[in-house]
């Protein structure tokens, strides 16, 4: 079954561009000029200690202080980068994953947040990717910061169009697809039609692949969302894993061009360049993703709350205290 709105939005379900590749291009292309520098943690303030002249004991106040200071100690060289997908102009962040980068224990670890994660803010309930059009990539990030009960250390922000130019800038990418795709809507003007198994996918091609949630008569992953975030993991893995190679140091300018055309971020090029260097050490073999766990309750995907903390404890907490749950905030 298809419906006109599942229509519309199967257009702006996108992945973004290919955040680890731009690190590594980045790295290349400021270690000549000496570039690298190392990013900033988000640090929590130090809580002020106030004590009375010849106090013998620490007031209860500045003992919880020194508790909270301990419950924010972060763990070194560890960092989290909020990176987003928009559409082409209709303003909606429709696909966003939250990456952790241990450059302390040689991990990069992505999580796919659902669009229609059950969020809350202004007292009222909403999915999670209308942040982004309510108050940008700030908000979105100051959301997803208080639900995980970790900080956003950084946020990517990328348009589709720099997708596609960047998989045709690595010649395409070899790509096993997961199944038989048959979908047309021609208001778009958008076919999608390949059969599952082995294929290399230009720019367009590839596009298609990844914004793919279901055929036109209802078949395909089962579970829509669920299924296209698992091909767009598998197909960000593939690439990166593709252009971190020395065939494709060459093309150097032609990456540095497409980021500049079609991502913003907080990053300086020196932290993308010092990023660069750590993810060429940590290869891909280490880098892994996963979707936040939750469940379907329409009109909302409601994240399952000790699923969640056992995942941020285990991928995402740049803390070395382990988070609790009065940390989260995942609303019922």
């Amino acid at each position: 079954m298809s419906k006109p709105r599942h229509l519309r939005k199967q257009r702006r379900r996108l992945l973004p561009l290919l955040l680890l590749a731009v690190f590594v291009f980045a790295a290349v292309y400021a270690g000549a000029h000496c570039l690298f520098r190392q990013p900033e943690q988000k640090l929590a303030p130090a809580p002020a200690r106030e004590t009375s002249a010849g106090a013998e004991a620490v007031s209860s106040e500045a003992q919880d202080q020194e508790v909270l200071r301990s419950h924010l100690e972060r763990k070194a060289d560890f960092y989290t980068i909020l990176v987003s997908g928009v559409d082409d102009g209709n303003g909606g962040s429709d696909t966003n994953i939250l990456l952790a980068v241990d450059a302390v224990n040689n991990y990069i670890y992505g999580v796919s947040i659902p669009r229609d994660t059950k969020a809350v803010w202004g007292g009222k309930s909403h999915k999670i990717n209308a942040a982004y059009n309510t108050g940008g990539m700030e908000m979105l990030a100051d959301v997803v910061s208080q639900q995980l009960g970790i900080p956003v250390d950084y946020t990517v922000l990328v348009d589709l169009r720099g997708f596609e130019a960047l998989v045709n800038a690595i010649g395409g990418v070899d790509f096993t697809i997961p199944v038989d795709m048959d979908y047309d809507d021609p208001v778009q003007d958008l076919h999608i039609h390949f059969t599952k198994g082995y294929a290399h996918l230009n720019g367009a091609d590839a596009l298609k692949v990844v914004r793919f949630r279901h055929n036109n008569d209802g078949t395909g992953y089962g579970s829509e969302d669920i299924g296209r975030m698992q091909t767009q993991q598998n197909f960000l893995k593939a690439v990166a894993k593709q252009t971190l190679t020395v065939s494709n140091l060459t093309r150097v300018d032609s990456f540095v061009k497409i980021f500049q055309q079609y991502v913003e971020t907080d990053l300086t090029l020196g932290n993308l360049a010092w990023l660069g260097r750590e993810a060429i050490s940590i290869g891909t073999e280490n880098i892994d993703f996963s979707t936040l766990p939750g469940e379907w309750k329409s009109p909302y995907i409601h994240l399952d709350k000790d699923a969640t903390l056992a995942l941020v404890n285990q991928f995402l907490n740049p803390f070395v205290e382990d988070r609790t749950a009065d940390d989260l905030f995942i609303p019922d």
